[in-house]
């Protein structure tokens, strides 16, 4: 359709691609780069689909204008990992639940958003009662709460501080490993600092927690111990989410706990593929294999296994998600690419996104469900093939790598979105670049540009995928298949330029928006078991819609009081970004 006004009218996919490459060709000619070009991904893309997307606009492109809506839910991660450590990476591995003494969660209800798991660590305590500790972090009594030896329902915003608190008691009492500390991380003297600084009386008034609490909790971080970590959407969708997973990974680099069996920092994703994404390099500061745009060295490499003349990869990193919505504000994009995602539901300050999408001249949708909230700000919908119809590789939270085949056949005329990625690059001169016959044919092109890198998989392909199933990485060339765990960093030599790990110093912010005269609550998010995501695929599930009908408020007592509302009647919601109404729930289970 030409405008948002108007109805669809189907088109052959001819003329789909046709109408996707002049755009793209136009924008080019008109401002001399691809820049006016960007595409907004998703972790339930296959990797392969990740991968073409990346050889697209930043080879054959030569724009960095690729994000994925794991920008909203694991950057902190990645970047966190980063910085810390010397690469993205979570170290640890599931086998690890089963071996830890302390169970630390922190921003994660993973009763709800990671069932699977958290009934292997409940089966496991049952089993051997005192076996181990569970500690839950979290504002809300969650079901993950409820199961835990000890919740400390910290005051919204100040993960950090009580971070820097454990650390403090944990230096008090010796607990911590001076000789890991000395031969394997740097920067340890002005952790100290700030750690010294952080005192129990302070953490408890900032975090409005009682004292005797936080020791209970320091006091289980020690050396002798075997402390994993677990951490998800609470850390990660903070404005200082990069900071609080470094102030974690302090605690293990103080303690020595990491890289052995059951323990380390242990970082959660939140979609089926979104570690996949990472390793194909799906962020907008990122290139295939772990590398980034920054690096001349990377782009380089990149350049050559792409068979792209020298300079063709932009050295500064892209449009990330929310930059990309400003750029479409100013009227700097003339094509917007949103694919397996449905950011109308999931991106911050809706209203903002809406206009923004009124002032870009092509908003092309690729999705497999029908009447997503997305769909209806698209000029052009692409019927794309879901997993199950499909073919590829997806990486799990543990580095884990499953072939998914196609078990059904491919509704309609829907396509894989990686053979429509390589279909534009086709049309856009790139012949020999995007020459694949199969899904399988993408994937060994890109376990080669992971070959020597921290996330190698240059062994594996989807044939031995689904002849020995599901393979941990690093998996280099010439391994063996292999069910036992593997862990990052077992030698203690990290991936930085003198192989140790760093000390982050970083001060607690508090609420990016303190609550004031006309906004005084603290509203936080939380997910229900049966819902997931923005309900494009649960919603439309009958059973799941009776168990999960309509969002909650939840509210305690005292406030409902205040604010004179009552048990299951309706409120109205306002903040700083928009409004809604939900069905009241009183409770005390939310501070």
């Amino acid at each position: 359709r030409e405008t948002l006004e108007d109805d669809f009218a189907p088109i052959s996919w001819d003329e789909a691609l046709d109408k996707i490459t002049g755009q793209i060709q136009a924008s080019v000619t008109q401002r001399g780069n691809a820049d006016g070009i960007a595409m907004y991904g998703s972790g339930q893309f296959h990797t392969e689909d990740y991968y073409l997307a990346q050889k697209l606009l930043k080879g054959a492109l030569g724009t960095n204008n690729f994000d994925a809506n794991s920008r909203l839910c694991m950057s902190s991660a990645v970047a966190g990992y980063t910085r810390s450590l010397g690469s993205d990476g979570p170290p640890c591995s599931y086998e690890d639940l089963d071996h830890c003494t302390v169970a630390f969660l922190i921003g994660t209800n993973t009763a709800e958003c990671h069932p699977v798991l958290f009934q292997r660590l409940l089966k496991r305590k049952r089993k051997n009662p005192g076996s181990v500790t569970i500690v839950v972090v979290d504002p809300r009594r969650t079901d993950t709460a409820k199961a835990a030896d000890i919740h400390l329902p910290i005051a919204p915003g100040s993960d950090l501080a009580l971070l820097h608190g454990i650390a403090h008691l944990v230096l008090r009492e010796n607990g911590q490993d001076p000789a890991f500390i000395d031969d394997h991380t740097e920067n340890y003297d002005a952790f100290f600092d700030v750690a010294a600084r952080w005192t129990p009386r302070r953490v408890a008034l900032f975090c409005n927690i009682p004292e005797k609490r936080l020791r209970e909790v320091a006091a289980l971080f020690h050396r002798r111990e075997k402390v994993l970590s677990l951490w998800s959407m609470g850390v990660n969708q903070r404005r200082e989410g990069t900071a609080v997973v470094q102030g974690l990974i302090n605690l293990h680099l103080l303690t020595g706990q990491i890289g052995k069996e059951g323990a380390g920092p242990f970082s959660l994703t939140g979609q089926p593929n979104a570690m996949g994404g990472r390793e194909a390099g799906g962020l907008a500061h990122l290139l295939p294999g772990y590398r980034l745009v920054a690096n001349a060295e990377h782009r380089a490499a990149v350049e050559q296994a792409w068979r792209l003349r020298e300079g063709r990869i932009n050295a500064k990193p892209g449009l990330a998600a929310w930059q990309q919505i400003e750029a479409m504000e100013q009227g700097a994009l003339d094509l917007w690419w949103v694919a397996a995602t449905n950011p109308l539901v999931s991106l911050p300050d809706l209203d903002r996104v809406k206009s923004a999408l009124n002032k870009c001249p092509l908003v092309v949708v690729s999705e497999a469900y029908a009447d997503s909230e997305t769909s209806h700000y698209a000029h052009l919908l692409l019927p794309a093939a879901q997993w199950s119809e499909k073919a590829g590789a997806m990486t799990n939270s543990e580095r884990r790598v499953t072939y998914c085949p196609a078990y059904r056949r491919r509704f309609g005329e829907s396509r894989p979105d990686w053979e429509v990625f390589a279909d534009v690059g086709r049309r856009l001169g790139y012949t020999e670049q995007f020459s694949f016959d199969s899904a399988a044919e993408v994937y060994a092109e890109f376990t080669e540009l992971t070959r020597g890198r921290l996330c190698d998989v240059s062994g594996l392909s989807h044939a031995l995928l689904e002849q020995d199933g599901p393979q941990q990485w690093p998996y280099p060339h010439g391994s063996s298949p292999s069910a036992a765990a593997k862990r990052l960093y077992e030698d203690h030599q990290f991936p930085t330029p003198n192989k140790r790990a760093r000390f982050s110093t970083d001060q607690p912010l508090g609420l990016a928006e303190p609550p004031c005269e006309t906004y005084p609550l603290v509203l936080t998010v939380g997910r229900y078991l049966g819902q997931w995501h923005t309900m494009t695929r649960t919603g439309k599930v009958e059973r799941l819609m009776k168990q999960h009908p309509e969002p909650l408020l939840e509210i305690h007592p005292g406030d409902a009081q205040d604010l004179k509302l009552r048990n299951g009647e309706l409120a109205a919601i306002s903040s700083r970004r928009g409004h809604l109404t939900a069905t009241v729930k009183v409770t005390d289970r939310i501070r």
